[in-house]
């Protein structure tokens, strides 16, 4: 198969390890004296100018990936926890915190 980078860019990026949903490619790496592809990168989520700290992006080795399909990017990949998506918190339990 041979796609463009604006077709890799359309498609939805999962992890195999834990059925995460990492985001779409944003970016890609090329190594220029071999002209093969390093890495896709997924930008951090999150970039709020009031909020202190830049949200980390997600480099994905080219042979880290499984399967590219029409509309998926399957990876194999060990995800750092603090690039984890953050699950939003229950404003409940805030009400009754002791």
């Amino acid at each position: 198969m041979v796609c463009s980078v604006q077709d890799l860019r359309e498609r939805e990026i999962i992890n195999l390890k834990d059925g995460a949903r990492l985001g779409s490619v944003c970016d890609v790496e090329i190594d220029t004296l071999s002209g093969s592809i390093v890495s896709i990168v997924i930008y951090g989520k999150g970039r709020f100018p009031f909020k202190s700290g830049k949200p980390k992006d997600i480099k994905i080795k080219w042979d880290e990936i499984e399967v590219i399909g029409d509309d998926t990017i399957l990876v194999n990949f060990d995800c750092p926890e603090e690039l984890m998506p953050q699950k939003p918190k229950n404003p409940i339990d805030t009400l009754f915190r002791l």
